[in-house]
C-alpha cells in the first residue's frame, strides 16, 4: 500500500482532500475519465484513459454513489499527453478546458469514442464516428468570438474554477480570440459588474458588455456573416444573443444539414429553435420561392433579428413561440427554452399553432443542450418528415433523442461530429433520420 493510500485509508472512507493511486479507465461524457478505488467510482480530471495517477477527491464522500477528483500527480503517463499551454489549466485552476494536457488528435478520438458510447448505451447503436476539425482555430487555441469573463470582488476578470463560483484572475485566455483578448478587458478593473461579456463578430469591431445589463436596449447588435458552401451570407444578432462561438461553425454546420437533407424545390421545412433564421435562410434558398420555411424561435430579441435576416425571402415565416407550445405538444417537469435555459412547464395539451402544416417534408432540430425531448420528436414525427436534421451539443441528449426517433419509424442515416470547441469535452454533432 502507497503511503497516499494508507492516508486515505487511515480515516475509513475517502473524503475531500484524500488523495490515493488509480488506474484511469475509459474516457466518460463531461472531461473525465473513469476509475475505481476498492470498489467506488471516481471520475478523474486532468488524467487519460491508460493513466496511473494520485486522484485528490475534490467532491463526494461516503454514502455518495461515486467521487469526483483531479489528478495531482502523473505515475505512468499516457503516450497522448502533452504539456498544457496555458498556465491557468490543472487541478484546482480555470474550469474553462478540459483537455489541455491531450494532444489535439486524441482530444478527437476521445470525443468520438464518447458519442459512440452514449449511441450505444442510449440508442443501442454501434455507429463509426470521427470527429473533423473546424477551420478558423490555432491548432485548437485562439477561436472563441464570443467569450464571458466572470469579475472578482475585487474587479478583477477571470474565469471560473471548475464546478465553482470562485474566480481565477487571468492575464491571457488561450482559446480566446485574439480580438477578444485584444479589448483589454483582463488588465481592467471592472466596478459593479459581474462579469464582462466581449464578443469579436466576424463583421465590425469587437465589443463590450457589462453583466448585468441595466437596459436590453443598451446590448449592441453585431453582424455576423455565414460563407458556405450552401449559403454566404450575414446575419444580424444581438452581442448577448446565441451564435457559435467558433468562427467557422456556423458555417460548417449549415453546409452539414443541407447536404444531408438535400432539400428540393418546393418542399416545406420547419425549423426548430431557429435562433436568428440561419438554418431557415439556408433552406429558404434550397427550396425556393415555390416552397415554405416554418421557423419557430422562443426568444423575443431572437425572433425580431430573425423576422429582419429572413425578410428578403418572404415564403419563410417565423413563428415567435416555445416549440413545444407551437407543436400543440403537452411537457412535463424541467424543460428547455432555448440553448442554456430552462423552466417549468405543465397543463393541458395544446391545439398546434394556426400556422403550423399538417405535414412537413424536412425538418431541422437545433435544440438547447438538454435536446428536444420525447414529446417534440413524437409531434415533429407526426407530420411525417422524409428527413429530420438534428443539430446536437449534447452527445447523451442526442442518443437519447436517437432512441424516440428511430421508435416511431426513422433510421440513423448518417452522423456527422464537429471539434467546434477545442481543448474542452463539449462537442457538436449532426445527425440525418430518414423515414423507414
Amino acid at each position: 500500500m502507497s503511503e497516499v493510500e494508507a492516508s486515505a485509508s487511515a480515516a475509513g472512507e475517502l473524503a475531500v482532500g484524500d488523495e490515493v493511486e488509480v488506474d484511469c479507465g475509459p474516457i466518460a461524457h463531461g472531461g473525465f475519465v473513469v476509475a475505481r478505488h476498492e470498489g467506488r467510482v471516481i471520475f478523474v480530471r486532468h488524467a487519460l484513459p491508460g493513466e496511473r495517477v494520485v486522484v485528490r477527491v475534490t467532491e463526494g464522500g461516503a454514502g455518495d454513489r461515486f467521487l469526483r477528483g483531479d489528478a495531482v500527480a502523473v505515475l505512468v503517463a499516457s503516450p497522448d499527453r502533452v504539456a498544457a499551454p496555458c498556465p491557468y489549466a490543472g487541478p484546482g485552476l480555470c474550469g474553462g478546458c478540459d483537455f489541455q494536457h491531450v494532444a489535439l488528435s486524441a482530444q478527437r478520438g476521445l470525443k468520438a469514442d464518447v458519442v459512440r458510447e452514449q449511441l450505444q448505451r442510449l440508442a443501442g447503436l454501434d455507429v463509426d464516428v470521427t470527429v473533423g476539425p473546424v477551420p478558423g482555430d490555432v491548432d485548437g487555441l485562439r477561436w472563441r468570438t464570443r467569450t464571458e469573463f466572470a469579475v472578482d470582488e475585487d474587479g478583477r476578470a477571470g474565469m471560473r474554477r471548475h464546478r465553482s463560483h470562485d474566480v481565477l484572475p487571468v492575464e491571457d485566455c488561450l482559446i480566446a480570440g485574439e480580438r477578444v483578448v485584444g479589448t483589454g478587458v483582463l488588465g481592467q478593473r471592472w466596478d459593479d459588474v459581474k462579469a464582462i461579456d466581449v464578443v469579436a463578430p466576424s463583421d465590425g469591431e469587437a465589443v463590450v458588455v457589462r453583466v448585468p445589463v441595466s437596459d436590453a436596449d443598451e446590448v449592441p447588435v453585431v453582424t455576423e456573416t455565414v460563407a458556405g458552401q450552401s449559403i454566404s451570407r450575414s446575419f444580424e444578432v444581438s452581442a448577448r444573443g446565441f451564435w457559435q462561438v467558433h468562427p467557422g461553425a456556423a458555417a460548417t454546420f449549415v453546409d452539414a444539414v443541407v447536404a444531408g437533407l438535400e432539400p428540393r424545390s418546393g418542399e416545406r421545412c420547419l425549423d426548430l429553435y431557429a435562433g436568428v433564421g440561419v438554418f431557415a435562410s439556408a433552406l429558404a434558398e434550397a427550396v425556393g420561392e415555390s416552397g415554405q420555411v416554418l421557423a419557430v424561435e422562443s426568444d423575443a430579441v431572437a425572433v425580431a433579428h430573425a423576422r429582419d435576416n429572413v425578410a428578403a425571402t418572404p415564403w419563410v415565416q417565423v413563428v415567435a413561440g416555445r416549440v413545444d407550445d407551437v407543436l400543440g405538444v403537452e411537457s412535463r417537469g424541467r424543460v428547455a427554452g432555448g440553448r442554456g435555459r430552462s423552466r417549468r412547464r405543465s397543463g393541458k395539451p395544446r391545439r398546434p399553432h394556426s400556422l403550423m402544416p399538417p405535414s412537413a417534408d424536412l425538418v431541422v432540430l437545433d435544440p438547447p443542450r438538454t435536446g428536444a425531448g420525447a414529446a417534440v420528436v413524437g409531434a415533429v414525427t407526426a407530420l411525417g418528415p422524409r428527413a429530420i436534421a438534428y443539430v446536437a451539443c449534447d452527445p447523451a441528449a442526442l442518443a437519447r433523442d436517437t432512441a424516440y426517433v428511430m421508435e416511431r419509424g426513422y433510421e440513423l442515416r448518417s452522423l456527422r461530429a464537429f471539434d467546434a470547441f477545442p481543448m474542452t469535452h463539449h462537442i457538436e454533432c449532426v445527425a440525418i433520420f430518414e423515414r423507414t
